[in-house]
């Protein structure tokens, strides 16, 4: 039996890992301390997935370990012997970078290095797969020439139609504390996959999106955004109208491409992965298709006051990763992702 070790385990993208393999019969590993109950508190705790994880699957190991733990996270590694490593566990907020910027850069980029050299140390032939993000661009994103259409905001030249490539420069731009931290491990994984020659990649999300998702104010805009039009609460704008276009990937997807990657690894790649022009959507377009599903009305509020770092407009462009993996491709659209993610929140508010 193969043996994958995810960190991040009881997260949107992790937990949809560890269901994806366990159901094709891997021994799942999975290291989780519940970090998201600290960084937003009771509304981002995650203990309700890890403990339907434990239930649900005989093939899954849970650790509550925090990866800044050098020891324990070498040990834990060696002890393992995974024949593949997926590496979801961060801190993910723009916001909470900035008032914790010591916790955000050690999560994010020590955890990140504290893992690769666990990985190294075991062995050089291991799959290493990072979640890493699109905010690595910085603000440079909002510099291309944008067109302003009746509901959002679009790309104005036609060379970026299709989005954003991995060729995108990560350099003179404001990325925040949060996507600093995440640039400096996104970097480490591709330097370690290139200097040890190394299977890697970093996978620069774009909107990951999904029913698993325990989505707060600060981060996890489709759930977040389903749960205030479900629980009538009062959802804040901020800036750009309401027309910034983010692209969303289902966690379904994610874990499917993760699949693929494992089983062809390449050597210190990068790939933007997110939904692709056909997946993307606006916060007024968003408030417009959940309305329709729920039958309720937003209720917001706007603020001209935009986040640090925030994309006016973002889209993936999938050409390379489509390109590597050939068989791979979007199979969760729109619509069915907002009627899961509304139904899983109908759900929890029950029990």
């Amino acid at each position: 039996m193969q043996k994958l070790l995810v960190t991040g385990a009881a997260g949107l993208i992790g937990s949809e890992v560890v269901r994806h393999f366990c159901q094709r019969d891997w021994q799942v590993v999975g290291v989780d301390n519940n970090m998201r109950a600290d960084f937003f508190g009771p509304n981002g705790d995650t203990v309700w997935n890890a403990n339907q994880l434990k239930i649900q699957f005989s093939n899954y190991q849970h650790h509550s370990i925090d990866i800044r733990d050098r020891k324990a996270v070498i040990d834990l590694v060696s002890q393992t012997s995974p024949d593949a490593i997926v590496h979801c566990a961060a801190q993910p907020s723009h916001d909470l970078a900035a008032s914790r910027p010591f916790d955000d850069f050690d999560v994010n980029a020590v955890g990140t290095l504290n893992l690769l050299e666990a990985t190294r140390r075991y062995s050089t032939q291991t799959p290493f797969v990072h979640l890493s993000t699109n905010k690595v661009y910085g603000d440079e994103p909002n510099r291309l020439n944008l067109i302003e259409r009746e509901s959002r905001w679009d790309f104005a030249d036609d060379q970026y139609f299709n989005g954003i490539k991995e060729t995108f420069s990560v350099d003179q731009s404001k990325h925040s504390i949060f996507g600093a931290s995440k640039l400096a491990a996104d970097i480490m994984v591709q330097e370690y996959g290139r200097y040890f020659d190394m299977p890697s990649c970093c996978l620069r999300g774009g909107c990951l999106t999904g029913p698993n998702h325990s989505g707060v104010e600060l981060h996890g805009f489709l759930s977040y955004l389903i749960k205030c039009n479900l629980t009538g609460k009062e959802y804040t704008i901020f800036g750009y109208k309401g027309k910034q276009v983010r692209d969303n990937i289902h966690s379904y997807d994610v874990a499917r491409f993760i699949e693929e990657f494992i089983s062809a690894p390449r050597v210190g790649e990068v790939y933007n992965l997110g939904g692709g022009r056909e997946n993307s959507i606006s916060i007024l377009e968003a408030f417009k298709l959940i309305a329709s599903i729920s039958g309720k009305e937003m209720r917001y509020t706007y603020s001209d006051k935009a986040r640090i770092g925030d994309h006016i407009c973002y889209i993936s462009d999938l050409t390379k990763i489509k390109q590597h993996y050939p068989r791979w491709n979007i199979t969760k659209n729109l619509q069915d992702t907002f009627e899961e993610i509304y139904t899983s929140w109908e759900k929890r508010s029950r029990s």
